[in-house]
């Protein structure tokens, strides 16, 4: 299976000698120019317009859902840049080898003046999204703002505006963005859990760069795992979704959003009649995180699970073959101290059943680190209930569910960080500090990264999220943090933004 994120490919559009799109003389390019789609010149009306139509008996009015709601669908252009091999021409990009840290960081990161280090590589794309908030809040894909460092939006009134990425979550594909915006045409909400296969719905989005292009279909079914780790149910349709629908919404007949356009399976690149979409529940809660935390939070139960087919059901004294088959269990993870054993079928989640295995890691993506919950399950042939207390999908594996604590200071430094174990102390030599998680933003941009220890801030020895965060309070334009990498140490100052 060919699952494909709906990121626009690099083309042209060449046109016929008429100047008609399509027809036997119109073909797709790709140039070296071609850095995303080129909208075409619309068409100027000379002609009376045509009454309005009305919708056949039976069928929603596509119309009309468009005229309402399309004002509030967004295009989405990102440039950026990626890292990428350097094919042995050493040096530091990024870093002038005049800045007093480039020996520094050259010497961390093993340039050693030999190569094989990385290379910035510039990026571009565009994709959908939609205004949820009349004050500039905006949904779309985490992959449409990936590598982002530049994310202009533009409205169907043609104004632009630099868009400020407040989070991505790459679990559920979710990003969301705001513009410095009032009185912004919003979207309703709707119910991805009260659609049924067969109904219609309808996307609007930026195919190939087409602005505001409206494509109808049925939902073909719901609860969909793809295999790329997802913990979303996805909605399956036929609607024709295309590179650079990405982010766009998916609406019901009653012209309320059900669903983020998000993925399609195709063996050309382009639709083939199977798209995906992230039911807008679950956006919605990834959304209300990030705009109160930066970032979203998912459960962990510490279990790998397989689908029970009619052999395994009978093996297993089932009535149906249902249920996903615990066949392994993280060692002193939530499961394990839970008592799950690998062997058992979890039949229900808090009571939700659960027909297929995929049913279960959706249903745990949607509860909160922390949470309690009832399984229901089968343990040689006897139908027992087990009390699991869920763990933090973000943390190491075996560790306890703790407070966030990279929180605190996200918002200014960008780092998330944690205390050193015992161990980390004594392999790196030191009795405090705090090891770096993940990096972004303003630490990010001064080098910091990943797996190194934060020492101090402003002189002051740190080794608890606490004490940064009392300093950086303090401070308001910048901050000096000592990191040692590698048994070295280095004030790096990091600018506050």
């Amino acid at each position: 299976m060919n699952i494909q994120q709906l990121t626009p490919t690099r083309m042209v559009l060449a046109l016929a000698a008429a100047g008609v799109i399509g027809g036997a003389g119109a073909t797709w390019l790709h140039g070296a120019h071609a850095n995303a789609a080129v909208s075409p010149t619309p068409v100027t009306q000379t002609a009376q317009s045509a009454p309005a139509s009305t919708a056949p008996a039976g069928l929603p009015d596509f119309a009309q859902i468009a005229e309402r709601h399309g004002a509030a669908v967004v295009n989405i252009s990102v440039s950026g840049t990626r890292k990428v091999s350097d094919n042995g021409a050493g040096g530091m990009p990024g870093i002038d080898p005049r800045d007093p840290f480039y020996e520094f960081f050259r010497r961390f990161q093993g340039g050693g003046g030999q190569g094989g280090g990385a290379v910035e590589q510039p990026v571009r794309g565009q994709g959908s999204g939609f205004i949820v908030s009349s004050d500039g809040i905006i949904l779309t894909n985490a992959h449409v703002v990936r590598d982002a460092s530049e994310v202009t939006v533009k409205l169907t009134d043609r104004r632009e505006f630099q868009a400020k990425v407040l989070g991505a979550d790459p679990r559920t594909d979710v990003a969301v963005l705001r513009i410095e915006a009032k009185g912004l045409p919003t979207l309703p909400m709707g119910s991805a859990k009260a659609l049924r296969a067969g109904e219609w719905v309808l996307a609007i989005g930026s195919p190939y760069g087409f602005e505001n292009s409206v494509t109808a279909g049925v939902v073909s079914a719901k609860g969909r795992a793809l295999p790329d780790d997802s913990m979303v149910p996805f909605i399956q349709t036929d609607v024709a979704v295309n590179p650079g629908n990405s982010g766009g919404p998916l609406f019901n007949a009653r012209g309320e959003v059900v669903g983020i356009n998000s993925q399609i399976y195709s063996q050309s690149g382009g639709y083939q009649g199977l798209s995906f979409a992230i039911p807008i529940e679950i956006a919605t809660q990834v959304k209300d995180q990030i705009v109160a935390t930066g970032k979203a939070r998912h459960a962990r139960l510490g279990v790998t699970v397989q689908e029970v087919n009619q052999a395994l059901a009978d093996s297993f004294k089932l009535e149906r073959p249902e249920g996903a088959l615990v066949s392994g269990i993280e060692p002193d993870g939530p499961a394990a101290k839970a008592g799950l054993k690998s062997g058992d079928v979890i039949l229900s989640f808090n009571g939700q059943p659960i027909v297929g295995s995929a049913d279960l890691p959706a249903l745990i993506g949607q509860s909160a680190p922390g949470e309690k919950v009832s399984l229901e399950v089968v343990r040689q042939g006897q139908r027992e209930t087990v009390s699991a207390q869920l763990g933090d999908a973000g943390a190491k594996k075996g560790e306890p569910v703790q407070a966030e604590a990279g929180a605190a200071t996200q918002g200014k430094l960008g780092l998330a960080l944690r205390p050193l174990q015992p161990q980390e102390k004594r392999e790196a030599g030191v009795d405090g500090g705090l090891v770096v998680e993940d990096v972004a933003g303003a630490a990010a941009r001064a080098g910091v990264q990943p797996g190194d220890v934060l020492m101090a801030v402003n002189g002051t020895p740190v080794s608890n999220v606490a004490q940064v965060r009392a300093v950086v309070a303090k401070s308001d334009k910048s901050v000096a943090l000592l990191i040692q990498r590698n048994g070295d140490r280095i004030f790096v100052p990091v600018k506050l933004g």
